[in-house]
């Protein structure tokens, strides 16, 4: 986890200390039921419960575990030192280790999926705003990079605002999906510990039993939270992609926010460069790089191994507080952007007409020409236009089975850029009636 992008809520999810609460919280609560089936004496949990300490010793419990080599045993230890009676020996009574670790980690992946949704919430948030903005402001559309017909931003700010709300469902579906916890003992079987143990706890931890486990809980729980957490990684970098693109001196559409004191360059004094959407694409990669990992946690020896353990002690923390930083990154982008209306319009009018070449294309297959020849004799004056300068209109014209069938008040038609905006109010009407459950939570 790397301080230089993370937020302080996510950190303190996977800090050490949130950990080690969170595995007493769960000791605790196991006693508590224990003792309500009268499975242990009633005053251990009271017990442990009295000697929960502000800080947890990390520093003890490292010493504990260079002796037994065993983390779980070693915590278990530490809270037998603090209780300091014979009832202490009830302590983790029944249960064996991935009991606590599976059920701590499904916790905090709630804990950071809740705050991943938030992202992207905001996000999906500020890009609304956008699509509202510029609805109507038209820019060149591209294929293959290469200058399509016209568009408008607020289009481009829909589209984004359409993918980031099914990732906002992606993920509180996966977030449902890790919310599970597991008290079922050493094989799963529940022979040395109750199901109303394993009830008792998730319901305290906000969690719900999983139905049926082996020593651990099935890994393609966890394999589907980081693929959607994937997912919303490969959208911030489609979206980071293409402002990114929109930045670069020969198009200048749009620029990220600059600083009044900031500089863009060591060198280059002139310099503006997008280094925060370049930023957002590295870290969605970063993301997505943890998936194939998750996927292979997935298949693991008869009722567990310990393959999945280490490589979820790197990427859960990691995977979540890189995409919990990128979204909140990326939401400030899209907050501050700068648009350059009349840059747009400049792009729009760099090839002379000729992305207007499919409406000609159409309103002389409407006068009976051939479709194919129309199509040739179009291409021709495109072609024409982009070799000698010269605008498409005029090459059209001087065409005479072009200027024959077309009168003048019908390329006057032709020409009115306005017409690829005529049905933006429809699309984003259908837009907003596709995602208006997610709407509702952005209020």
């Amino acid at each position: 986890m790397l301080t230089r992008y993370s937020r302080p809520q996510m950190r303190g999810i996977w800090s050490r200390q949130r950990q080690l609460r969170t595995w007493f919280r769960i000791q605790a609560y196991a006693l508590e039921a224990m003792a309500q089936l009268n499975r242990v004496p009633a005053c251990c949990a009271e017990q442990l419960w009295a000697c929960e300490p502000n800080t947890f010793d990390n520093k003890r419990i490292g010493e504990i575990e260079a002796e037994v080599k065993h983390e779980s045993l070693a915590f278990q230890m530490y809270l037998e030192e603090l209780v300091g009676t014979p009832e202490a020996r009830f302590i983790h009574h029944g249960l064996t280790s991935s009991d606590v670790l599976d059920t701590c980690l499904g916790y905090q992946l709630v804990g950071a999926g809740d705050l991943i949704v938030e992202g992207v919430l905001a996000l999906t948030s500020s890009l609304r705003k956008k699509s509202e903005q510029y609805k109507h402001t038209l820019c060149i559309g591209r294929s293959h990079g290469v200058h399509a017909e016209p568009v408008t931003f607020g289009l481009k700010m829909a589209r984004a605002y359409a993918e980031f709300c099914r990732n906002a469902e992606r993920m509180r579906r996966a977030r449902e999906e890790i919310a599970v916890g597991k008290i079922s003992g050493a094989m799963g079987t529940f022979a040395t510990v109750d199901p109303f143990v394993e009830e008792f706890v998730c319901k305290r931890l906000g969690l719900i039993p999983e139905p049926i486990s082996s020593q651990i809980i099935p890994r393609d729980r966890h394999a589907a939270f980081f693929l959607a957490m994937a997912l919303v990684a490969a959208s911030l970098e489609r979206l980071a992609t293409e402002l990114r693109h929109l930045h670069i001196t020969e198009v200048a559409e749009v620029s990220e926010a600059f600083g009044a004191k900031q500089k863009g360059s060591s060198a280059m004094p002139h310099k503006r460069n997008p280094i925060l959407s370049e930023n957002v694409c590295g870290l969605a990669r970063l993301v997505r790089s943890n998936c194939k990992v998750a996927l292979d946690n997935v298949s693991l020896w008869h009722e567990r191994d310990m393959t999945h353990s280490s490589v979820e002690r790197a990427i859960a923390p990691d995977a979540t507080t890189t995409l919990d930083f990128a979204l909140w990154r990326m939401n400030s982008i899209v907050e501050n952007l700068e648009i350059n209306e009349r840059q747009m319009q400049n792009n729009i009018a760099a090839t002379r007409g000729r992305i207007l070449s499919q409406r000609v294309l159409l309103l002389l297959a409407e006068t009976g020409l051939n479709r194919d020849l129309a199509y040739r004799l179009v291409q021709s004056c495109a072609t024409r236009s982009a070799k000698d300068g010269m605008d498409f209109r005029e090459t059209l014209l001087a065409q005479p089975e072009i200027r024959d069938r077309l009168t003048m008040q019908r390329l006057d038609q032709v020409f009115d850029h306005e017409q690829n905006a005529g049905q933006v109010d429809r699309i984003l009407t259908r837009v907003e009636n596709a995602y208006t459950a997610t709407d509702s939570r952005l209020d």
